[in-house]
């Protein structure tokens, strides 16, 4: 009985050995079948750092809206300070808080009816707004008072960048002045502020604010009078000795103030206003929302060789917004290279540490994706055959196009790669001869070239390899969403559908890494995966990895596509190969350009 029992359990350890053996190179096979594209292998050899920074996405779009700009901008161009406001502020309470707020102040702030119609309007129709306002200034004040103080300029002025941006880096007037202070072209010159195709230092919280200083010192050497300081910035020094002149030669604000501009008359009360309000804001029940990132825990690097906006947030795992925000004076979302010039990228203090501590692998990632993207446009036009020369240039045909109308805030960078093509490109469809444009102009995107002209060779070769795979069946299919399931994480979950943690978050809305459990996931949409054709991939395989293989969409009849957030008419088009603009708005009863997230289009219907 004991020699049984030995022998059975001997047996039982022998059969869990073979299956523990079994199981380690099934698992050692599943490792192997998982290939890491290039930039998930090189993130997987960072030293990840214990800080972690959370950037809350809503304040982020805070710091990114036009809309209270707009109406701010608006209210202080149309506010009539002499028509009363019916709102609860005693007239004597206000005359007391006034007074306080003059002694602790080098302005002169005294109480007249028109600053007190200003005041009532802001409490009864801006409320919100402030409450956002103040959110914002908890990043942006102690940059401008940092600069103020070593140039012995009043901190109160500090609140004029809410009159002129609504705290803004990227609000753009429509005289064109542009930044946080609202600086024109020339006078952005006259103070060192670099402005070219890639960089608007008007747009540099740092750089723009110094600036302000620096002309705010000069000014009150002029008139020695701070209010007539402000209110040169608005309308200019020359309209401000004129109202002198045209009063008599009196030196004080309120008795010059109905000789100065229009707009004018109602700026420094609006200043005013705005001080108030931020001094007395608990009084009045506005309550600031807080912001989640301050100055402070942000910090700057050098870099050394260009790079995209798109490459470090896939390297560091972090939204492409987020970096827009941090680096508004970056006009195509690229950081460039200048020879003898340094420029810094701003970023949360726990990424610069990952950045710091893995440049060899980061610039070495940057400079793979960028020779990859180079040399696949040099094989695209090598393979592409010699066209014969026409006898007569074609007439353009505005079909191959998409029409896109201009907004404020937009420029060439972000027209181009709203729709993945080149500034040289827009510029030539659109006859432009410099990087401006105008806001309410059409701008011509071309969507795809005319069947009598299509000279890709590489196209060509993909369409053959579509339809052999489909009479082969070869394709394989990618799920659009998954479903998490325990033991889950970004990264197991991007290796597994072949895309990367920054793609996901971006296609989710996601602010961290933090996913829970049954959460449904957008993964892509379901799509056929097409072996190139050798002769293109041996072409490429010495600057390629096997993350990049290629992607191909057939086109499937009656298929429904969900847009997602970014989406265009054009960018969806090109999913489908044979596919035009043309044919989703007569499949879709659609009449113009505009489409929305969740909305759904029947492709070939």
């Amino acid at each position: 009985m004991i020699v049984k029992k030995i022998s059975l359990v001997v047996t039982a350890l022998f059969s869990f050995s073979m299956f523990a053996q079994e199981s380690a190179e099934f698992s050692r096979e599943i490792k192997q079948d998982i290939k890491l594209s290039y930039l998930d292998s090189i993130k997987s050899t960072f030293k990840k750092e214990p800080l972690a920074a959370k950037v809350d996405s809503l304040w982020m779009n805070e710091l990114v809206s036009l809309d209270i700009y707009d109406d701010l901008t608006k209210d202080i161009q149309t506010i009539n300070k002499d028509v009363t406001v019916d709102e609860e502020l005693p007239t004597e309470l206000l005359k007391q808080r006034l007074a306080a707020m003059n002694e602790k102040s080098p302005f002169e702030i005294e109480y007249n009816q028109g600053l007190e119609n200003i005041i009532k309007s802001f409490l009864k129709n801006r409320k919100k707004s402030f409450s956002r306002l103040m959110a914002l200034s908890e990043y942006y004040f102690p940059i401008f008072e940092d600069a103020f103080a070593k140039q012995n300029v009043p901190l109160e002025i500090k609140y004029l960048a809410v009159v002129e941006s609504a705290l803004n880096p990227k609000a753009v007037s429509k005289m064109g002045a542009t930044g946080l202070w609202q600086f024109m072209y020339g006078t952005g010159k006259q103070y060192a502020l670099k402005i070219d195709s890639y960089i608007d230092e008007r747009s540099d919280p740092l750089k723009a604010t110094a600036a302000c200083s620096e002309y705010m010192t000069k000014m009150f050497n002029i008139f020695g009078d701070w209010e007539l300081v402000l209110a040169s910035y608005n309308s200019g020094p020359g309209n401000v000795t004129k109202a002198i002149r045209r009063s008599g030669g009196k030196t004080k604000y309120w008795d010059i103030r109905n000789y100065l501009p229009r707009e004018t008359q109602g700026y420094v009360p609006a200043f005013l206003a705005t001080m108030y309000l931020f001094e007395y804001h608990k009084e009045h029940g506005i309550n600031p929302e807080r912001a989640v990132v301050k100055n402070f825990e942000t910090d700057t690097i050098a870099i050394k060789n260009q790079m995209s906006f798109k490459q470090i947030a896939d390297l560091l795992d972090m939204p492409q917004s987020q970096i827009q925000l941090l680096n508004p004076s970056y006009k195509m979302n690229i950081v460039p290279f200048y020879q003898g010039e340094q420029h810094f990228i701003r970023l949360p203090k726990d990424k610069i540490a990952t950045f710091v501590s893995n440049e060899d692998q980061i610039y070495a990632y940057v400079k793979h994706d960028t020779e990859f993207r180079s040399t696949s446009s040099r094989l695209a036009v090598k393979y592409a055959p010699k066209a014969k020369p026409a006898a007569k240039p074609a007439a353009i045909d505005n079909s191959d196009y998409e029409f896109y109308k201009v907004r404020k805030g937009d420029n060439l960078g972000a027209i181009a790669s709203k729709y993945n093509v080149s500034i040289t490109e827009l510029k030539k469809w659109n006859n432009l001869k410099t990087n401006s444009v105008a806001v309410g102009r059409s701008i011509k995107i071309k969507s795809e070239e005319p069947a009598s002209v299509k000279t890709n060779a590489v196209i060509d070769k993909r369409e053959e390899a579509i339809a052999a795979a489909d009479d082969k069946e070869k394709s394989k299919t990618v799920d659009q969403d998954y479903v998490v399931a325990a033991g889950d994480n970004l990264g197991s979950i991007a290796k597994k559908f072949g895309t990367t943690i920054a793609e996901l978050k971006e296609l989710n809305n996601l602010t961290s890494n933090n996913i829970g459990l049954g959460k449904t996931l957008i993964i892509s949409k379901a799509s056929p995966i097409i072996e190139e054709p050798a002769s293109i991939t041996s072409a490429i395989a010495s600057n390629s990895v096997d993350s990049f293989k290629k992607k191909a969409s057939s086109k499937n009849i009656g298929e429904d596509y969900y847009v997602k957030k970014g989406d265009s008419l054009y960018s969806i088009s090109k999913k489908y190969p044979g596919v035009t603009i043309s044919d989703i708005k007569k499949w879709n009863g659609i009449k113009d350009e505009d489409i929305k997230p969740g909305m759904k289009l029947k492709i070939n219907g």
